[in-house]
């Protein structure tokens, strides 16, 4: 989808966008092999081919930061293919609801091969290493709520990676609800332990662990490894869905 995406380029909007597309234009080659085609204005033309040349530029050196900050948030979902090689899916275990009153618990992280929890008291802090080895982000709900949490606990992460908070793509397909709800929706199953337990259950078995319950422990760590893994299942089943979602919206 990134190759066919023109929003991040300068003075290049969602309406010109559209307009690309439902010429039957949808990838930078096309574009440059049909733009006479197109019926938009010449110096309208030159941007977007500058664009694409340079957008090919930064594609090929691997720059995510640059589609980070030119990609409106909202659609950073489109860079996931690109840059899919280094993707962290990402989910945390609190307190409690309030970053300024509750405190992070557990962050899980799945690279897509290997599923990685880090624990309050134990390795927490190792992920201030850790993130800025990945140039894309996964979560459900992570702008609001993950990545907060994290930037206020550990304020020396930059969070400058692309971000795909699945959220409100999956509202743009009509899957709505919690992530257990999607889940279930994509027909995403549960290990018998975990099934049922909710946010809420995350911070009992915290409390449970600090009394010492190790078995509270390592179901909270199950649970949150599954969230993780279930996000990279959720995103491999609804990625075309969202694109063509996308694209009927030019017709």
């Amino acid at each position: 989808m990134l190759t066919s995406t023109y929003i991040h380029m300068p003075r290049i909007g969602a309406a010109v966008e559209k307009r690309i597309w439902s010429n039957g234009i949808r990838t930078w080659d096309e574009f440059m092999a049909k733009k006479d085609e197109l019926l938009i204005p010449p110096s309208k033309k030159d941007m977007i081919m500058s664009g694409i040349r340079e957008s090919v530029e930064r594609l090929d050196n691997r720059d995510y930061g640059f589609f980070a900050r030119s990609l409106p948030k909202a659609e950073h979902w489109r860079a996931f293919r690109e840059f899919s090689d280094k993707v962290a899916y990402v989910d945390i275990e609190t307190t409690g609801l309030s970053p300024g009153s509750s405190s992070i618990t557990v962050v899980g992280i799945y690279d897509g091969k290997e599923a990685k929890t880090y624990v309050k008291g134990i390795d927490l802090d190792d992920i201030v290493d850790i993130f800025p080895k990945y140039k894309f982000l996964v979560t459900f709900n992570g702008a609001r709520f993950d990545l907060p949490f994290i930037k206020r606990e550990f304020p020396e992460i930059e969070f400058n990676q692309l971000h795909a908070d699945l959220m409100y793509p999956l509202r743009r397909i009509s899957l709505t609800g919690g992530l257990k709800n999607i889940e279930c929706e994509l027909g995403i199953s549960r290990a018998e332990e975990t099934v049922g337990i909710s946010g809420f259950d995350a911070v009992r078995l915290w409390r449970q662990y600090e009394r010492g319950d190790e078995d509270a422990l390592d179901l909270l760590l199950k649970y949150n490894r599954e969230d993780i893994v279930n996000l990279k299942t959720i995103i491999d089943l609804t990625l075309s869905r969202f694109i063509d979602n996308k694209f009927s919206e030019c017709i």
